[in-house]
């Protein structure tokens, strides 16, 4: 039996009860899914986009699915302080697993603004239907990988944010993702995020894992950037080396929007991330960053995808890369400017770092240009630290180990510059710190916490 046999015949057995613990437009699109998947199957590295990640094996191990959505005996909030960021004034939300966790909510939380919509995936199905339906799907209706279509078919709930119309968030939304479980784990859900016209807001998608099981967890978040709005999505990877995560974002930007997605990966076991951006409206604005920090075998792979489709719109890509070890980074990252996409300006920016002579990296920057009037350059470069720089370090008295750390702190700062919620900047780089001082892997590996690294 192949990989993808058992979940097709999972799927065929229990297609009722994923449609009985789901609602709305996720049912709807299921079964179009499920055929596409069928075909389909898993990527493989005979696909060039995961040349060098095998994805459908991860999909092989005998996981438990929550395909009853039995609730897990956890509450996430009790502990939620572990998982906020220290000092921030936000709300929390949690997804355990695959299932929007809304027994109890955030104690003495400020109320969201009027209008303003956080809740289950599921329950805004049912309950704003309209908007549910207007872009449920949407964003990724373009994708040809079979690991979305199998989240559509599978995914029974998620988390849902609407900002209406010329709202401004005053504080940030922090959603968690926590694993947990008795047994080895699949979880899949969906994530919708729309931001009207002149709206502003911030969310911090994080994923943290707790037990000694195998976790795959296989999350799939549209977002949905309107006229003049604003937004700021941060996702934060924290997890185990037997964590294997697959993310995929699929963002549309409006006329005049303003967007930024930073993505910093500082503990992991193997993960994919995919990212697709697609100008819908002219003069919009990206920013679009990463880090990844890798040690022992982590894999991290970053896929990117940047559609110019309209004329004025401005892109900034930069993702770095710090591995030791035998760990294994990927890069591909594509930046098309259509034929009517003219006054384009893109750039594009992978630099990585080898600490050891196991570590490996592949990097491919791709620009695709039909305009003629444009501004776009990309380039890539793996090395080793300067042994120039450290010469002059330690002639000033600093010890070896602290300045290959100083210039390895130098060498990511410009991808934490662009975290702008000061608090997160803040744990990010305390993060950041114990991880080059190897306190992570040593005294905090799966602690599944943002707090404990930060102490």
């Amino acid at each position: 039996m192949s990989v993808e046999e058992q979940y097709i015949n999972l799927y065929k057995q229990h297609a009722d009860t994923i449609e009985k613990n789901s609602a709305g437009a996720l049912n709807d699109a299921r079964k179009a899914a499920f055929e596409r998947f069928s075909k389909r199957g898993f990527p493989t590295k005979k696909d060039e986009e995961y040349l060098y990640t095998d994805i459908a094996s991860s999909f092989a191990p005998d996981y438990g699915m929550n395909i009853n959505a039995v609730d897990f005996n956890v509450n996430p909030y009790s502990s939620a302080h572990k998982y906020s960021v220290p000092g921030l004034s936000n709300r929390i939300y949690f997804v355990v697993n695959d299932q929007f966790y809304d027994k109890e909510q955030q104690p003495k939380a400020a109320p969201l603004p009027d209008g303003v919509i956080a809740c289950s995936l599921k329950k805004a199905a049912a309950e704003h239907k309209d908007i549910v339906d207007k872009h449920y799907g949407k964003a990724a209706k373009d994708s040809k990988d079979g690991s979305v279509d199998f989240n559509t078919t599978f995914a029974e709930d998620g988390f849902f944010l609407y900002v209406p119309k010329g709202v401004k968030m005053p504080y940030p939304i922090q959603l968690v993702n926590l694993m947990t479980s008795s047994i080895d784990q699949l979880a899949t859900c969906r994530n919708l995020i729309v931001i009207e016209d002149g709206a502003e807001a911030k969310l911090i998608d994080s994923i943290f894992a707790q037990n000694d099981h195998k976790f795959l967890a296989n999350r799939v978040t549209e977002i949905f950037v309107g006229k003049g709005a604003k937004y700021e999505h941060y996702k934060v990877e924290n997890t185990r080396s037997d964590m294997t995560n697959l993310s995929h974002i699929f963002m549309e930007l409006d006329e005049n929007s303003d967007a930024l997605v930073n993505e910093l990966t500082l503990q992991n076991g193997l993960t994919r991330n995919n990212v697709e951006v697609n100008f819908r409206g002219k003069n919009a604005n990206l920013d679009l960053c990463g880090m990844a920090i890798c040690d022992g075998e982590q894999h991290t792979d970053t896929d990117t995808l940047v559609n110019h489709w309209e004329g004025g719109c401005t892109t900034n890509e930069l993702y770095k890369y710090v591995l030791d070890g035998k760990s294994t980074g990927c890069f591909s990252g594509t930046i098309m400017v259509a034929q009517d996409a003219q006054k384009t300006k893109a750039i594009q920016t992978n630099k990585n770092i080898c600490l050891s002579k196991e570590a490996r990296m592949y990097t491919r920057p791709h620009l695709e240009i039909y305009a003629d009037d444009v501004i776009c350059n990309h380039g890539a470069t793996v090395g080793q630290l300067n042994n120039d720089e450290i010469f002059y370090l330690r002639s000033r008295g600093i010890p070896e180990p602290v300045a290959k750390m100083l210039l390895m702190f130098a060498f990511v700062n410009d991808v934490e510059e662009k975290i702008m919620i000061p608090e997160l900047k803040d744990a990010i780089r305390m993060m950041v710190e114990r991880k080059f001082r190897g306190e992570i892997e040593s005294t905090c590996k799966g602690c599944a916490s943002i707090s404990a690294c930060h102490s």
